[in-house]
């Protein structure tokens, strides 16, 4: 009966991989939709399924009691496969995109300094700190801005410029 909860595990293990590898292509059949959103997810499948596999072989080696093992394995596996449902919505939580790349969308609002004037009718360059990434870009305004004053991005333009508006002089 050990080799049974071996398989259990190794089926776990397994599902554990393809969720590593390729989970985003399988974790729309197991969608609950209203049951419990994200929290359902692959890898909580599998690491309630491994878990709940090779605590039930531990548990029915040492104390050869299958209900024993039954009971153990599954309380084990819920905590496995609730911790690892828990570790893929964190990943996964769109609030956290504070720490992805810097995508246009971002740009917008952030406050920087102007490296090289800003001419009227032409471009300067800026420097921005957006979510930690500096960056430098093309920058154009409705009015000339002199170098090392505080600007804020109004508008992207294109991937390397944007337009932005006046701020405050830096201080020396």
């Amino acid at each position: 009966m050990v080799s049974v909860f071996l398989i259990i595990g190794a089926v776990g293990a397994g599902l554990l991989l393809v969720a590593v590898v390729i989970g985003d292509l399988f974790d729309g059949l197991f969608d609950f939709g209203d049951v419990g959103g994200d929290f359902f997810s692959l890898a909580g499948l599998a690491g309630f399924i491994g878990a709940l596999g090779f605590t039930g072989a531990i548990v029915l080696s040492l104390a050869a009691s299958l209900v024993l093992a039954l009971i153990v394995g599954a309380v084990v596996g819920l905590g496995v496969g609730a911790l690892a449902a828990w570790l893929t919505m964190r990943l996964r939580d769109p609030s956290r995109d504070s720490d992805s790349t810097v995508r246009s969308h971002h740009l917008i609002g952030a406050v920087g300094r102007v490296i090289h004037p800003i001419p009227e009718g032409g471009f300067g360059q800026i420097r921005v700190s957006v979510h930690g990434h500096p960056t430098m870009l093309n920058a154009r305004a409705d009015e000339p801005i002199a170098g090392g004053r505080l600007i804020q991005i109004t508008e992207v333009l294109t991937p390397t410029s944007v337009k932005v508006r006046h701020g405050e002089p830096l201080e020396p």
